[in-house]
């Protein structure tokens, strides 16, 4: 049989596929209606199971494929159920109750001292505040809690040194929601006070490894440090000592710059986030994150992901993290595109919000780059 032979009759399977996918969906329609007379949930984890477990066993060889199709095949059966039975009530009320962001953001809590790289980012998110200064991820999440700031402005992630684990545990324990973001072009500096002789280098941790292969270069001992100010502010007394930091700490503190962009790379750039107790939603909000945990199902992380691309999402991010206390079981961290006040991208989260343990919409908003 020929390549033209084999596509036709191909073509002439995929023909009978389709009538039967319609069918199996208008079917789904039937089974939306009899579940909400009976007030019975969408999800029968239950039954799904029974039927992959059949079908992989009826498949042969083909069973691992047979799963994930089949699989699919119900993700997109519940999607439908819960779109006829507007699913989520609580979620879209959550949503509907947002406000827009404050003209004046109140306090602003933001990490380590002014000329950080934390500070330049809440000037940038909110034009013109005073921030209120800490030197620990943590004490910013304890002073939106506590009331003492109204927003707090965190790094998450760096383009070339990775996520801020700390960051991503303190969102998945607190589940404040996010109310902005910015990614901002981070340039090092290396400095010192004048005359001094550095033999070891002082920084965040994140700093020293974004600026990694520069110190290794010049043979210093790298020694962590609270923030990239309070580094600088540490040199200022020290004859052995440098500090890796921005130029407007290192002016700060008194120290002479000694190099300029010694990053690992020229577009070195950070993303910083803003938290806040109160859900806003900016107009023309257009990233949405979201967590969850996953129940033990073969399958359940590819089954939810799917979701995401039937729906024509862009996932921007995705982070895995311990749950403490528990033996191997995962929070997950989701970014992607979108809106809420879209109503596909809603019909999605409040599926999602029915079918999936610990979930937690943590924001729509605005992400400058």
């Amino acid at each position: 049989m020929t390549l033209e032979e084999i596509r036709r009759r191909i073509d002439e399977i995929d023909g009978k596929l389709l009538p039967l996918f319609l069918a199996r969906m208008d079917c789904a329609r039937e089974v939306a209606a009899v579940k909400k007379e009976a007030g019975l949930p969408v999800l029968n984890a239950g039954r799904e199971q029974e039927i992959l477990d059949r079908v992989a066993s009826c498949a042969g060889e083909y069973g691992g494929a047979a799963r994930v199709l089949y699989a699919t095949l119900m993700e997109v059966s519940r999607g439908l159920q819960h779109q006829i039975l507007h699913s989520g009530a609580a979620l879209r009320a959550q949503i509907e109750a947002a406000q827009l962001p404050p003209a004046e953001p109140g306090r602003v809590a933001t990490f380590g001292r002014p000329g950080s790289f934390s500070h330049k980012a809440a000037d940038v998110l909110f034009p013109g505040c005073t921030p209120v200064s800490f030197n620990s991820f943590a004490e910013i999440f304890r002073a939106v809690d506590e009331g003492s700031a109204s927003f707090g402005v965190l790094p998450v992630e760096n383009s070339s040194a990775g996520s801020v684990g700390e960051v991503y545990d303190l969102i998945l324990r607190y589940r404040f929601y996010i109310v902005g973001a910015e990614t901002l072009g981070v340039r090092h500096c290396l400095a010192a006070r004048t005359g001094a002789q550095p033999r070891r280098v002082i920084s965040h941790p994140q700093a020293l490894a974004q600026c990694s292969r520069r110190i290794a270069e010049l043979g210093l001992t790298a020694e962590p440090c609270e923030t990239t100010a309070e580094a600088a502010v540490k040199a200022a007394s020290l004859p052995d000592a440098a500090a890796i930091c921005s130029e407007d700490a290192a002016r700060a503190a008194g120290l002479e710059v000694l190099e300029r962009g010694i990053q690992n790379t020229e577009n070195n750039c950070t993303r910083f986030i803003t938290i806040s107790r109160a859900l806003y939603i900016p107009e023309g909000a257009d990233k949405i994150s979201l967590c969850f945990s996953l129940p033990h199902v073969t399958g359940s992380l590819h089954g939810v992901l799917s979701r995401f691309a039937q729906a024509g999402l862009n996932l921007t991010k995705i982070e895995s993290r311990p749950i403490p206390g528990r033996r191997f079981e995962y929070d997950f961290y989701l970014d992607f595109t979108g809106s809420v006040r879209d109503e596909q991208t809603l019909a999605l989260l409040a599926s999602l919000s029915e079918e999936l343990p610990r979930f937690s919409f943590l924001g729509n908003y605005t992400e400058r780059e």
